[in-house]
This record gives structure tokens, sequence and C-alpha cells, in this order.
């Protein structure tokens, strides 16, 4: 999880179980639990999986009650675990991108999650059979009309604040809220409601790196057993819901599921990362009309009031031509305000931007033409990486 999230958290004495002792099945167990997982799994008809923070800790986001877990250290009194990488650049794990290979083939029926990381949204699950209990640390959505906007970057608040933006919907414009509870807010029944659904509908119910402490949330899983469906837990800790799991697998998510994918003849797709940033180019005459006065500037897609925390600076260069000087953007936001000559002729702006920690590639170099005939430029530009 993110320790922002954390942090923001209203204070609360009692956060359950923290520390817990970690548990490793020996290797020749682990691999007959996951092979007898697989085939609960081939068996199944109504597959539902329930995920917690232990699916993340391998994108590099601590966990809570883990011996280094975030409420752990908190009540040791300890300084908080440091992330390995900036939050927003957390990319989906093996487990995040197995169960978007299971739902693809009609094999997972519905997903909850606890996690508040975006990372199931960012793997490519799809909305439609998606519970997020808590929240979404990269989503607002709109208090009149509904709309989700999922961003990337963290929002703001917690607790169902208003942000800084409104709806971008035809004919709404309402302020956007954060969409992450706090301790005190009541679990959202948009979401709540299709996750009981489909627990009194599985067959298998399988629980991935969750200790299963918070209330109601951990009580989903046990709704499928009145119907006669089996509860799979694969948690590294012992969990208050084990007696009432057909299994228990003392493993690492990754590897489990690495395991059962195998055994199930599927691969797990590799992650591609989009992100989108624009370029946008203002220009107006001098008041004597002799210059052209512009400003270039590299900003979010998603509105002026959204960061842009991916792009760390931009060099820029011009033709000789010009005789403009270059230029190095490195305070947020990122503009450059320059004028010329009316008269001048059509030009490409060389434009190379360094992007922050954590993405695959260190920069990108584009053109931008310029052409003062047109009013206003944008420009949509996309990076991809695996």
């Amino acid at each position: 999880m993110s320790l922002g999230y954390a942090e923001k958290l209203s204070f609360i004495e009692d956060v359950g179980n923290v520390g817990m002792t970690e548990f490793f099945d020996p290797p020749h167990v682990l691999l007959e639990k996951v092979e007898r997982l697989a085939m609960m799994i081939q068996k199944s008809k109504h597959l539902v999986v329930f995920t917690g923070a232990g699916i993340s800790t391998s994108c590099g986001i601590p966990d809570f009650r883990g011996p280094k877990g975030i409420w752990t250290l908190q009540r040791q009194g300890k300084a908080l675990p440091e992330a390995s990488l900036p939050f927003h650049r957390a990319t989906p794990s093996i487990t995040h991108m197995a169960l978007v290979e299971l739902e693809k083939a009609g094999i997972l029926k519905f997903l909850i999650s606890q996690n508040v990381d975006g990372l199931h949204l960012r793997s490519g699950i799809s909305r439609e059979i998606f519970a997020e209990l808590h929240g979404n640390s990269f989503m607002e959505q709109c208090s009149s009309c509904g709309a989700e906007y999922m961003r990337d970057f963290e929002i703001e608040t917690i607790g169902l604040k208003e942000t800084a933006r409104r709806c971008s919907k035809a004919g709404c414009g309402s302020k956007l809220r954060d969409t992450v509870l706090d301790w005190e807010d009541a679990l959202p029944p948009k979401e709540m409601d299709p996750a009981e659904k489909h627990c009194k509908m599985a067959d298998l119910v399988l629980c991935l790196g969750t200790s299963l402490q918070i209330t109601p949330a951990c009580n989903l899983p046990l709704k499928c057993l009145k119907g006669g469906g089996k509860i799979v837990i694969v948690n590294l800790q012992k969990t208050p819901k084990d007696k009432k799991a057909s299994l228990v697998i003392h493993g690492r998510a990754d590897k489990v599921i690495a395991g059962v994918m195998n055994s199930l003849n599927m691969r797990i797709p590799p992650f591609v990362r989009i992100d989108l940033f624009q370029v946008l180019l203002y220009q107006a005459l001098s008041l004597d009309k002799k210059y052209v006065n512009w400003t270039l500037r590299i900003a979010s897609v998603h509105g002026k009031q959204a960061p842009l925390p991916f792009v760390k600076s931009v060099e820029i260069a011009f033709p000789e031509s010009l005789n403009m000087k270059e230029a190095v953007l490195d305070k947020h936001p990122l503009y450059l305000k320059r004028r010329t000559v009316r008269t001048t002729k059509p030009f490409d702006i060389s434009l190379r931007l360094y992007f922050s920690a954590g993405c695959k590639c260190s920069y990108t170099q584009i053109k931008i033409p310029v052409n003062f005939e047109v009013r206003m430029y944008i420009f949509i530009v996309l990076c991809s990486w695996i």
C-alpha cells in the first residue's frame, strides 16, 4: 500500500493483530498444494478471488501486518518502511496479470480487493467484474453522475473529500471526490453489494495475500459456504478464517499463482504500461503586431489542475536559424514563454523528456511542429513500456 495513504488515515489505537509470524510450506508440500489448487480452479464454475496487500509486496509496496509491515512498525514506534519506488510507478505483479488471463479465459467470474493501490485496474481487469471495497488511490468519482476517472497520479486526499477537479462529462461539471475510505467510512454499496452476491454464488473463493482481519470485508468469503462452496487461503501468516478453509497455502502469492498457471497450461501476459501527456502551444500577437508571444506547456491529459509525476524534466532545443537559446524545464508546472518575429516560417521544436524513477526508459525525444498561422496546438503523446 501507499505510505502516503497510511499516513493520511485517521489514527486508531486498535488495528488488529500485527507482526504476525510468517510460515512457509516445505517445497514438496507447496507443490502438492499448488497442484490441488489448480485442479480446484479447473473444476470451478464460479471462481471469485479476494485479494489483500500481500499480492502487492512484490511490486515494491509494503504490507500492513507482516514483520516489517506499516502497522507493525508503527506499533513498535519505528519509522515507516520505505517503498522501493514511487507509488504511482508501481506495476502489477505476476499475480495481478494471471488474474487478467483467468478473466479472459472465462474462469474468473468476480474479483474483490481490499487494496487501494489501483494495480488491478491498471493491470487490465474489467471494471464490471471488480469490486474495490476500500477505494482506489488513483480514482476520482463524480458526486453527481457517478462517473469515474482513473488517474496516473495519486489523489491528494482520502475520506471521500472533494478534490481540485470537476467532472468532464457533458452536462455535468460537478466536483469530483476521492474514493478511498477512512476508518469511519462505511463500505460503499456499489462495491459491497455485487461482492456479496458473487460470494454467495461462488463454488470457490480464493483469498490471496490477506490476513482476513478487517470487517466486514473479511466475512465475504464465508458467504460461499452456505451454498456448498469452498475457500482457499494463500497467505504467509495464519488467519482467523483458516479453520473454514478447504485448503490453506503458506507461500508467496506470485510463486503459488505462477505454479497454478503452469499446471493449467496458461500463460501469464506481460504488463505493458501506457502513459499519456500533452504538449500545448498557445500564441498571441504583441500589441504592435510585430511579434508572436507564445507559451509551450507540457501537461497532464487529466486537466490543468492535475500533476504530471512521471515527467522529471524537459530539455528544449530550437533550429539554429531561430537563434534562440536552449532551455531546461525542471520545475512543475512545465512551461516555457518566448517571443518570435511574426514572419518566422514554420519550424520544429525538439523536446527531450526525462522520466522519473520507476519508468522503464529514462527519456524520450519528440519533435513538435510549429506554425504561427494556427492559434493553438494540442499534441497527445503516448509512452509505453513493458
